[in-house]
């Protein structure tokens, strides 16, 4: 594709979730991907495995919006904006549900091809809170 540039990343995710009634829960994962700079965006691309099924995530990186894709055993639309609420969705084998996305802080610092990515999140289905959502991402070229 023209005007795009692909570096390789390693990743490291860290992943917490505080459900509205239940206990706080984090995982880290370490992962291999790309970040793509195309049309002055930046996207981070990679793939993880949960339980045998394969889910490839690309995320747009940005100060004030950035979106969340995920496609294969978890499809799923996450519109993050820190101006204002979003709508997007998510699909299982159960079904598609419509989220409302309460996005509450988001960082995005870049030094060539690294950097960090902070967001927080309130997740609501039908009107109500399913929790807060904190996803820190660090990513560092492949040497």
């Amino acid at each position: 594709m023209a005007n795009e540039v692909r570096s390789h990343v390693n990743i490291k995710l860290i992943s917490t979730i505080r459900p509205s009634d239940g206990e706080s829960e984090s995982y880290e994962m370490w992962l291999k991907g790309q970040l793509l700079e195309k049309a002055g965006s930046m996207y981070l691309k990679y793939e993880e495995v949960q339980e045998d099924k394969t889910i490839r995530t690309t995320m747009k990186l940005g100060h004030e919006r950035a979106l969340i894709m995920r496609a294969g055993a978890v499809n799923m639309r996450l519109p993050l904006n820190i101006i204002e609420q979003q709508i997007g969705h998510y699909e299982s084998e159960f079904g598609s549900m419509p989220l409302v996305i309460d996005t509450k802080k988001m960082t995005f610092a870049k030094q060539a091809v690294s950097g960090d990515f902070h967001v927080q999140y309130d997740l609501l289905m039908g009107g109500q809170s399913v929790g807060n959502y904190t996803l820190d991402i660090t990513f560092t070229e492949v040497q």
